[in-house]
């Protein structure tokens, strides 16, 4: 992996662990398709806007330490650890991956496998 892919998902990263959605929406392209979970897809950056903000809202924060990224043709799969801050300040932390298709710079597919299960559940 280049020292650029590193820097790239480090920001990528930043920008969801600061829930900033505009900057977030920035590594996208137009017609991206993006999943979340065994959530439906959503296809478009407005549909995934609305998402990622609704799912920011709904928490309180959330931090994800990387173990390994593997570059792949024109993909990358990130893998590690992401924990999560809920509202009422209490904290999971969970494995998580995600797989990102790129079309020229931007990522054109983004699918996270992450079990949420227990975010919005009793502690």
């Amino acid at each position: 992996m280049s020292p650029t892919t590193l820097s790239w998902v480090k920001q990528l990263f930043e920008s969801i662990d600061s829930k900033d959605t505009d900057s977030f929406l920035s590594f996208l392209s137009e017609d991206v398709c993006f999943r979340f979970g065994n959530s439906e897809p959503a296809l478009g950056k407005v549909a995934v806007s609305e998402i990622v903000s609704n799912f920011f809202n709904s928490i309180m924060g959330l931090k994800h330490d990387l173990a390994k990224i593997w570059d792949v043709q024109e993909s990358l799969i990130c893998h590690g650890t992401v924990t999560y801050t809920r509202l009422d300040s209490t904290q999971i932390s969970v494995p998580f991956a995600n797989v990102l298709r790129f079309e020229g710079t931007l990522v054109s597919e983004y699918l996270i496998f992450v079990d949420i299960s227990e975010l919005y559940g009793k502690v």
